[in-house]
């Protein structure tokens, strides 16, 4: 992304990164394994913290792989990660995902995984996308669809904070059931071979509540979504506290359960 008029609903604060960073290959990109290969050349669009891009290094060795993202900062985190993780073929730059710095026909696969729901103009982004993949090559895409997302316990507040977050969305310029969407945005960005596919995240062990509903229970107090609330008056900061209060409520509660559906693609020029 860049645009004027978009602004990332997430934000880069610490909260947001953390959760970022639980994201692997694994559980964000399992749909896509089939088509990795030794030496193939990747480019991941909106790499945020690189937890994904790092692992897809590692499975194509001696293969390249480029992440990129609009922010330097979430860049430096990234490439600190990589340092750490002693991954050497993956290298991580600032850039905008409509305007691509690479030539045509640069990369096997072309990757991104929740960046085309919070840009105006996600089919143009994919057209960038089929720009930069070689003939024979694929894009990959993979996005949630905030508004089939399922809880238990059903509770007041959580209900109330997924009306607000698809408020906040929208109002950043955004598509946040982007999930659906995906296979036809494709086929008006000129791809002429799509697959559609769809995965769910669960959330029901304690480990995995625990780090979603903490994760949140912050978030909802200190990243771009709280700020963005209280600058459209849709909740005042003690609304928040009580949103906060309910993740950690779910956190806590052994029967709690949620799942978040994503659509997924793999599109051939």
């Amino acid at each position: 992304m860049t645009e004027s008029d978009e602004r990332y609903t997430h934000g880069h604060h610490e909260s947001v990164l953390r959760a970022h960073s639980w994201r692997t290959v694994e559980n964000s990109a399992a749909y896509l394994i089939p088509e990795l290969r030794a030496g193939a050349t990747i480019l991941d669009v909106g790499s945020g913290p690189g937890t994904i891009t790092i692992d897809l290094a590692q499975r194509v060795a001696p293969g390249v792989v480029t992440g990129l993202d609009y922010s330097a900062d979430a860049v430096a985190r990234a490439q600190e990660n990589a340092r750490q993780k002693g991954v050497e073929n993956v290298k991580f730059v600032v850039g905008d995902a409509y305007n691509l710095p690479f030539e045509d026909d640069s990369f096997d696969i072309v990757h991104t995984h929740q960046t085309l729901q919070h840009v105006g103009r996600p089919v143009d982004v994919l057209r960038e996308m089929r720009r930069v993949v070689k003939p024979g090559g694929v894009v990959a895409a993979r996005e949630v669809d905030w508004a089939g997302i399922i809880f238990y316990p059903e509770l007041d507040a959580l209900s109330r904070w997924q009306s607000l977050y698809d408020a906040v969305h929208r109002s950043n310029g955004g598509e946040p059931n982007a999930g659906r969407r995906l296979k036809a945005w494709a086929y008006e960005a000129g791809f002429t071979d799509v697959s559609g596919h769809a995965s769910v995240w669960g959330m029901s062990s304690d480990e995995d509540r625990g780090w979603w509903g903490e994760t949140w229970s912050q978030r909802v107090l200190s990243s771009s979504f709280a700020s963005d609330v209280q600058e459209l008056k849709l909740a005042t900061v003690d609304d928040l506290e009580q949103l906060s209060k309910a993740w950690i409520d779910w956190r806590d509660d052994r029967t709690a359960w949620l799942a978040m559906p994503h659509g997924e693609i793999l599109a051939r020029p």
